[in-house]
């Protein structure tokens, strides 16, 4: 059944590739537009490239010594699996870059061509669609090729490295832990890297055009603003598709190794039950890829369906009809996948072994409420963050008064916003893991992602549509071209934030998974007490340790920011204000990918060097603890940064839309949501989009070792 099964989920990943490489052919014929539009999309265009070949010299290196030491010294093919989960989170990301680099300035065209919110908006859907459906193509195609090529999913082998002999390590095991560990470097890479260098560009180029020098928003006279449009590129594109790949793929591979786990703890307890068990066995490990398959054809059908119509002039409307016709597909189809694996088993079976309440359907009611969860959490997040509701209207209301009373208004806004999403994450964790244990809670896990296709989609709209703004202004297009971007541009604002909280939602989800995973890894029997002296004093660390993440990666992306103002002021000559002269672009984009490539080393590093020390000197129950205490401090903090930013960044918008009588673009008022912006914009595509990928990497990394933490530990 798994390989006919593992068939057709690989004709729907080529289907789905097939139609995203369509669709890049597709945005590469639209025209791009003026002799300035093309100049300028061109330079963006360039910049982006020369980032990514740049940072992917070191990337190459570190993933070719990290794939040497898993073959050498853990499981011998894991080193190849490894390099495979790098290689299909670059491709993600790269064609979900380039595909956004040419679909911004076709965008824009578009725009100024039919004067139609509704036409343009189909243009930046489709270049968001190719990130979106890369995403979920690429991360489930490594799963599949890699059960094709070793075999499928074995419970009962043992193995060890080119040199060593380990005991209790599971090659099947290894494999997919160490594929979606080789997805979550390349996460960490880009996430670290593209955050320093769009934040140090955006921050600096608001100060000197909006504070210094009262010079309109993407105003092509300030250097800083072209590298501006490429970090959008390289951060809210590439460094969002690695980030949204690498959870798909933990969710997915946790989800197996629980299978793995849960057949080895009941294997030999249930005399005369055993044929029926390899017959759940085996439904375990179809399921996840089924969901994953059925989310994956939802979302090309959804998006393709949103495409081809005729669209209004509600963005909104439309992106939330390609969303809502993905989730409903994926919930129909998980149910046909459940009764196809489970509904033939002895209920009893399903309920004395595997502790499953609803029978054969438990599975999918657990992927349902991850579904819902998903929903939920982009909703509430909608809420804080949009300018149609309370809480973002309040804040610009604020701005009158001053940058202290923003600053104090949108911490608040962010605080308040984090204990709703965590309500909805810990009430699926407990149903799902009631209905189905500890399966039910990465299939939770799962449900959310599974239509991540769309999600990514949609998010990828955002920064496609700003950086059309962004040229419709620098490249003096018609003021009604502009109102057109402007409008998208806002409801991108709004998917972006929503597409953050999704993130950190799924983050959550992926992360308690793999700690299941992680412990179930180590022994069946294992339980890690949180009263034990030593999960304490790890969680306790784990807690402090993305504090001080945060504040590394904060402060690096401050130092950028204000090399990069002190160059551009040396740049902002009266011959350039003037217009007269045309600023030296390319030196202000070098300086930015200098500064990012300079700072993503060490933090990158962090997250995987952590959980190893912590193993190998005290141990699996330290680093449990260390797992816990960094997850639930992540978590909120990770929402709050993402839900204030971007409140923040939509209370200026806010501003600048007129829509407060009185207190206009260049006002105090306004000045003072361009501070409250520059604050927020650390906290939202910086700090807040890395937590959750910290999380995950320190996970995946414990679940790799965990069996060489059993072999070698230092302190017993």
């Amino acid at each position: 059944m798994s390989v006919n099964w593992n068939l057709i989920v690989l004709c729907i990943i080529l289907l789905t590739l097939g139609y995203v490489f369509w669709n890049y052919q597709r945005i590469r014929k639209m025209k791009e537009g003026t002799s300035e539009m093309i100049e300028m999309a061109g330079i963006i265009r360039s910049g982006a490239n020369t980032f990514m070949k740049t940072e992917y010299r070191t990337i190459v290196i570190v993933v070719l010594a990290l794939a040497a030491i898993f073959s050498l010294f853990v499981e011998r093919t894991s080193g190849i699996t490894f390099v495979f989960g790098a290689l299909m989170s670059s491709c993600a990301c790269v064609i979900g870059m380039r595909s956004a680099t040419y679909a911004n300035v076709r965008t824009a065209n578009k725009a100024r061509e039919s004067m139609s919110i509704g036409e343009t908006v189909k243009v930046a859907l489709c270049g968001g669609s190719i990130s979106g459906l890369s995403v979920q193509a690429f991360g489930l195609l490594g799963l599949v090729a890699i059960l094709f090529i070793f075999g499928s999913v074995k419970y009962n082998v043992l193995g060890g490295g080119l040199l060593t002999t380990l005991e209790g390590v599971n090659p099947t095991i290894m494999r997919i832990s160490t594929y979606s560990l080789g997805c979550s470097l390349v996460a960490m890479f880009n996430r670290v890297a593209g955050g320093n260098y769009t934040k140090a560009a955006d921050i600096s180029a608001d100060i000197l055009a909006k504070v210094r020098n009262d010079l309109p928003e993407d105003d092509s006279r300030v250097p800083n603003v072209i590298a501006d449009f490429i970090g959008d590129n390289v951060n809210d594109i590439a460094g969002n598709c690695s980030d949204l790949l690498e959870s798909f793929v933990a969710t997915i591979s946790a989800t197996l190794m629980i299978a793995v786990i849960l057949f080895q703890q009941y294997e030999g307890k249930l005399a005369g039950s055993m044929a029926a068990l390899e017959t759940v066995f085996g439904g375990t490990i179809t399921y996840p890829l089924l969901v994953a398959g059925a989310g994956l054809l939802s979302c090309l059908l959804g998006l393709f369906y949103a495409a081809r119509k005729k669209m209004s002039d509600n963005p909104s409307r439309e992106l939330n009809l390609a969303t809502w016709i993905s989730a409903g597909l994926t919930v129909l189809l998980g149910l046909g996948a459940a009764a196809i694996c489970f509904a033939h088993v002895d209920a009893s079976i399903l309920r004395e072994t595997y502790g499953w309440v609803a029978g054969w359907a438990s599975p999918w009611i657990c992927a349902v409420l991850g579904i819902a969860s998903g929903v939920a959490i982009g909703s509430i997040t909608e809420y804080y963050t949009s300018t149609d509701y309370k809480p973002t209207r309040s804040l610009a209301e604020m701005a009158p008064e001053g940058e202290a009373f923003v600053i104090t208004k949108g911490d608040a806004i962010g605080s308040r916003s984090c204990l709703l999403p965590v309500l909805v994450i810990g009430i699926a964790l407990f149903v799902s893991g009631k209905l189905a244990g500890t399966y039910g809670v990465a299939l939770a896990a799962l449900g959310m992602l599974a239509f991540v296709g769309a999600t990514v989609s949609i998010d990828a709209f955002g920064p496609i549509a700003d950086n059309a703004g962004g040229l419709a202004e620098s490249c003096h297009l018609d003021a009604k071209v502009r109102v057109i971007t402007d409008k998208l541009d806002a409801v991108g604002n709004t998917t972006a934030a929503v597409g953050k909280g999704f993130a950190i939602g799924s983050a959550a989800f992926a992360t308690v998974s793999l700690i299941v995973s992680y412990v179930g890894n180590y022994s069946a029997e294992m339980n890690l007490n949180i009263a034990s002296f030593v999960v304490v004093a790890g969680a306790i660390i784990g807690g402090a340790l993305v504090e001080y993440f945060s504040a590394m990666l904060t402060d690096n992306t401050i130092e950028s920011a204000k090399l990069m103002a002190d160059e551009g002021d040396k740049q902002l000559t009266p011959e350039v204000l003037a217009g007269k002269k045309v600023p030296d672009y390319n030196r202000m984009i070098a300086l930015a990918a200098r500064q990012a490539l300079k700072k993503m080393l060490f933090p990158s590093v962090l997250a995987m060097v952590i959980p190893v020390i912590g193993g190998f000197i005290f141990g699996v129950e330290f680093v449990g603890g260390l797992l816990i205490g960094a997850t639930i401090v992540a978590i909120p903090r990770a929402l709050f940064m993402g839900n204030s930013g971007g409140a923040f960044d939509n209370a200026k918008k806010y501003i600048e839309s007129g829509a407060l009588k009185g207190h206009g673009k260049g006002s105090a008022a306004h000045k003072a949501a361009v501070t409250g912006d520059t604050v927020g914009d650390t906290r939202k595509d910086v700090v807040g989009v890395a937590l959750d990928i910290f999380i995950k990497t320190m996970s995946t990394v414990a679940n790799t070792l965990v069996s060489i933490f059993r072999n070698i530990t230092l302190i017993r």
